[in-house]
Formats: C-alpha cells, structure tokens, sequence
C-alpha cells in the first residue's frame, strides 16, 4: 500500500519538480530527449532576471490586491448568503439558494465575450473591477455550498439564546456564527485563493496595461516576437507558483476538515 502511495506521491509532485530542473538550466539545455535535465552550470541568474525583468513586484502586489479583496468578499457574502437561506425563513429562500449554487456549473471563461462587451460599455475594462466582480461572482457558489453545509450542523439553540440576550442578527453572525465556523472559512478562503490566484485568460482580455495586471503575464514579459527567454519563463512560472504551494502545503488540512465538516447536515 506504502509503494503504490509513493508512486502516486511521485507522480503528483514530478511536474513541480521538471519545473523547478528547467528553471536551473540555461535555454540551449532545455532541448533535450529527456525529462529532467543536469545543467552543467546552475543559472541562479534566471532567478534574478525572472524577478527584476519580469515586472514581478508589480505583479505580484496586484495579484495579492485583487485576490486579497475577492477572498474577503467572498468569505463576507457567503456566510450573510448562507444565514439568510439556512436560518433565515422567507418563501424564496431555496429557490435563491438554488439558483446561486447552479452558478458551480458555469465554467468561468464562458463569459468572457459577454462580460467584455459590458465592461467595455459601462468603462470597466483596465480595471480592477474587472478582474474583482468575476473573480467573486464564480467563487460564491462555491463557497455558499461550502459554508451553507456546515451552518446547518450548528445547534439553532446556540442562536436563539443570543436573541433572548437581546443579539442582533449581525451581532449573531459576527460573535456566534463566524467563530463557529473558522475550519469552513478557512477552506472557502483557500479554495478561492488558490482558484484565482494562476488566472490568466480573464487577466489578459480584460486588461491592456500594466497597471493591474497580476503574476501570469510576467511569463509574457520573455516571449519575443521570433524568440523566447525560455529559461527564465521556467524561473518565473516557478516564482509565481511558490506562494500557492507555500499556503496549500501550511493550511492543507483545514481544506479537508472544512470540506469534511461542511458535508455534514442535520
């Protein structure tokens, strides 16, 4: 069982590995007949170049702006989403409900078209907003049917006591709920951050300068017209795709306990 365990773990973790190999060697090395290749000299330069050349700061502030702001919105409407179709009574609730969860069925660059053609109206392209209403809009099913799931396993009990105490429905949410529900949070805010974060068809058709465009387009920034930095394309996809792997090694477990915690009803 052990074997077979480490034979799929290989496998699972072998492209970060060809990635990281490719971004040590130099662009005539990448030419070869095998997988992994052994650079005669580590070029650490790629490194460097992929970090000043490529725009990366730049980028890379964007990239945690823009998923920064789309994580804290989605966390925020999905758990007011979540108390108002679970604990909430009103005749359109599941109907609501229901409509919102059938956005997980949508892929997300089947709007592209329409989308720009109403941000191009309305003077929403080359904006931050153009990145932030899809990027929020595509994560709250998401993270509706995530926390909706485990709202509905904590005692109505609990609640109801807060209101004899004279409790708000915000003031519930905020000091009853939401502590209650930290493993679930932490799951949707994972997910939506790690579903965002690599994007790049959206970034590149709704923005035209370099004001808020995120990591991917550093790769673009060593794609010449006849030639190509490849190389340094390896460093920068490797730079872009740390911090992900940084957080999902760190916070795995919260994604299986909230997924676990969130499938439990009753």
């Amino acid at each position: 069982m052990m074997i077979c365990l480490s034979i799929v773990a290989v496998i699972q973790i072998f492209p970060l590995i060809w990635l990281l190999d490719f971004s040590l060697a130099s662009s005539n090395e990448l030419f070869t007949t095998g997988l992994l290749i052994i650079p005669k000299k580590i070029q650490w330069g790629n490194y460097v170049k992929a970090f000043v050349d490529g725009n990366f700061l730049l980028y890379l502030k964007n990239s945690l702006l823009i998923n920064g702001l789309s994580l804290v919105l989605v966390i925020c409407i999905s758990i007011i989403t979540a108390f108002a179709t679970t604990r909430m009574i009103w005749k359109l609730k599941t109907a609501v409900k229901t409509f919102l969860l059938l956005g997980m069925m949508i892929p997300i660059h089947a709007t592209l078209l329409p989308n720009y053609i109403i941000y191009d109206r309305v003077g929403l392209t080359d904006t931050i907003w153009a990145l932030l209403i899809p990027y929020v809009a595509f994560s709250l099913p998401q993270g509706l049917f995530l926390t909706s799931g485990f709202m509905e396993a904590i005692p109505k009990e609990l609640e109801e006591a807060a209101l004899i105490d004279g409790c708000g429905v915000y003031r519930i949410i905020l000091i009853i709920i939401a502590p209650l529900m930290k493993s679930s949070v932490a799951t949707v805010a994972i997910m939506t951050y790690l579903n965002n974060w690599n994007e790049f068809m959206m970034a590149s058709t709704y923005l035209r300068s370099k004001t808020w465009k995120t990591l991917p387009f550093s790769v673009l920034e060593f794609t010449g017209q006849y030639s190509s930095d490849y190389a340094v394309q390896f460093a920068v996809m490797a730079l872009t795709a740390l911090p992900a792997i940084i957080i999902y090694i760190i916070l795995n477990k919260h994604i299986t306990k909230g997924v676990a915690m969130g499938a439990v009803k009753g």
